[in-house]
C-alpha cells in the first residue's frame, strides 16, 4: 500500500492537461474491436480500467498496438470465444459494455473482476439480455458476477430495462444489439440517470456508422439489425469527471491554474463542474480547449445539486460543501452505493475526520459548510475519487495528512498527485 503525505498549500500555480476522457476511451476501443479492419484511436487514457478493456476485447479477438499517444486496433465484426474467464479488474464498465457483446461469441464466455466488481449488481442487465434471447446467468444467483454468457448470437426483439440503476446497462446493450438477429427495441422502465454516459456511446456509435434512434415518448431506443461497424481514426477529448479535482483545487487555494484539453462543446454530463463552481463565486474564464481558475479572495456560497446525471461529481462537491458558506444539499446519491466503495458513506468517515460536518438522509447528503479542516490520517478505501477528493481536501487542512492507499488513483488518472506536485502542492509519497 502507498502512502501519500499532504501538507497545507498557500499557493497553486501554473498549467496541466486534463488527462484524455475514461469513458471515451472505453467506448472508442469496444467500437473499434467491433469493426472489421484497423481503427486508430488517439490519445487514449491507459490506466486501470481502460487496459481492463483492452484486454477483454483481445479475449473476445481484437488485435492491439499500444503506442505513446494512440493504440492501433484490428477489429472482428463478429467476436471470438474467449480461450480464458475474462477478468474486467474493477472496471465496472469493461464488464456491463462487454456482457452484451460476449453474447455475439459463438460458445460460452464467463466474466468476473475484482473484489469490488464482484459486489456490483448486474441482474438488470441479465434480465434484459434473456428477454433479447440471450442465456445468461449470475454463477452466485445473487446478480453480480461471476457472469456465465452463452453465446450463438442475439436474437433481437423488444426489452424493457431499468433507467435508475446503472446507465452502463443501456450502453452494454446498445453496442451489441446491432449484430442482433432482427431489430432491438430497448424501452426504459424507469427515467434514465445518467443520461449524458448514454450520449457519448451513441455519439461513438455514430462515428463507427452505426445509428441509434431514440423516441422520447415511448422513452425507447430502436436499434436496427444487420448494421456494420466502419473503423474509427478517432481523438478521445480530455476528462472532466477527472479535471473537476484540480480545478476544486484550485477554487479553494490562492491560485493561478489552467487546466488545457477540456472542450468547450463537449457532451459530457460532468462539464457541470463549470457551472457549479461559478454558482459557487469561483472565477473562472473558459476558452476553447481550457478553463482558468483564479482562487482565493473571496468566500464560496453553498449550492443545491441533483446528482441523477453527475454522480462523479458527488465526491469533489462534498469537499467543497465543507467549505463553502451554508449548506450544500446533494440529492441523487444512492446510486454511489455500488462503486468502487460505498462513496458516500467512506467520504462521510474520512472527512469528519477532517472536521466536516455531513447528514446523510436515505437519497440525500447535507454537507454543513465553513468548515475548517485539520489534517488527519485518512483512508481511500480502495476508491479513486474518495482518493481524489481527500488529497484536494488534505490541500486546505491546517498541519499535515496522511493518507493511505492512494495507488488506487490509477484507476482512473494515473498522473493526479504528480500533477498536483507541478502546481506546488505539498504532496509527498511514503
Amino acid at each position: 500500500m502507498v502512502d501519500a503525505l499532504v501538507r497545507k498549500t498557500e499557493f497553486l500555480c501554473g498549467s496541466v492537461q486534463a488527462p484524455s476522457s475514461k469513458s471515451y476511451t472505453h467506448r472508442a476501443i469496444i467500437a473499434a474491436s467491433l469493426s472489421e479492419g484497423r481503427s486508430l484511436i488517439k490519445k487514449p487514457l491507459v490506466c486501470d480500467d481502460t487496459l481492463a478493456t483492452i484486454d477483454a476485447c483481445k479475449a473476445l479477438g481484437a488485435e492491439m498496438q499500444i503506442k505513446a499517444d494512440s493504440i492501433e486496433v484490428s477489429g472482428k465484426s463478429k467476436p471470438n470465444t474467449p480461450e480464458d474467464v475474462i477478468f474486467c479488474r474493477d472496471s465496472g464498465s469493461t464488464i456491463r459494455f462487454l456482457t452484451p457483446v460476449c453474447a455475439l461469441a459463438p460458445g460460452i464466455s464467463v466474466l468476473t473482476g475484482g473484489k469490488s466488481l464482484r459486489r456490483r449488481p448486474m441482474a438488470p442487465l441479465l434480465e434484459a439480455l434473456r428477454q433479447l434471447g440471450v442465456r445468461c446467468y449470475s454463477a452466485r444467483g445473487d446478480g453480480r458476477p461471476p457472469l456465465i454468457v452463452f453465446g450463438g448470437g442475439i436474437k433481437g426483439g423488444r426489452a424493457e430495462i431499468r433507467g435508475d440503476v446503472s446507465s452502463q446497462f443501456v450502453s452494454g446493450l446498445l453496442f451489441a444489439s446491432p449484430k442482433a438477429d432482427s431489430d432491438v427495441e430497448l424501452v426504459l422502465k424507469t427515467p434514465l440517470k445518467s443520461k449524458p454516459y448514454v450520449d457519448m456511446t451513441v455519439e461513438v456509435l455514430q462515428e463507427c456508422g452505426v445509428k441509434i434512434v431514440f423516441e422520447p415518448d415511448r422513452q425507447a431506443f430502436i436499434v436496427e439489425s444487420g448494421q456494420i461497424y466502419t473503423p474509427l481514426d478517432y481523438e478521445v477529448e480530455g476528462d472532466y469527471s477527472s479535471a473537476a479535482f484540480i480545478l476544486a483545487a484550485a477554487a479553494l487555494i490562492e491560485s493561478e491554474v489552467e487546466v488545457t484539453n477540456l472542450r468547450r462543446d463537449s457532451i459530457q454530463g460532468d462539464r457541470r463542474i463549470i457551472d457549479i463552481l461559478r454558482e459557487m463565486g469561483v472565477r473562472l474564464e473558459v476558452k476553447e480547449d481550457r478553463v482558468k481558475v483564479k482562487g482565493g479572495g473571496c468566500s464560496l456560497s453553498g449550492v443545491r445539486f441533483s446528482a441523477d446525471d453527475n454522480p462523479d461529481l458527488v465526491p469533489v462537491l462534498m469537499v467543497l460543501g465543507c467549505v463553502a458558506e451554508g449548506e450544500t444539499v446533494i440529492e441523487g446519491v444512492k446510486r454511489l452505493r455500488w462503486k468502487e466503495s460505498s462513496r458516500v458513506e467512506a467520504l462521510t468517515v474520512e472527512l469528519e475526520k477532517l472536521g466536516g460536518e455531513i447528514r446523510q438522509m436515505n437519497d440525500k447528503v447535507v454537507v454543513k459548510g465553513a468548515r475548517r479542516f485539520k489534517g488527519a490520517d485518512l483512508n481511500c478505501h480502495g476508491d479513486h475519487r474518495v482518493m481524489m477528493a481527500l488529497t484536494v481536501a488534505a490541500l486546505i487542512s491546517e498541519g499535515e495528512s496522511r493518507i493511505h492507499g492512494v495507488e488506487c488513483v490509477s484507476k482512473s488518472y494515473p498522473n493526479f498527485i504528480q500533477d498536483l506536485i507541478s502546481l506546488g502542492g505539498r504532496i509527498y509519497i511514503r
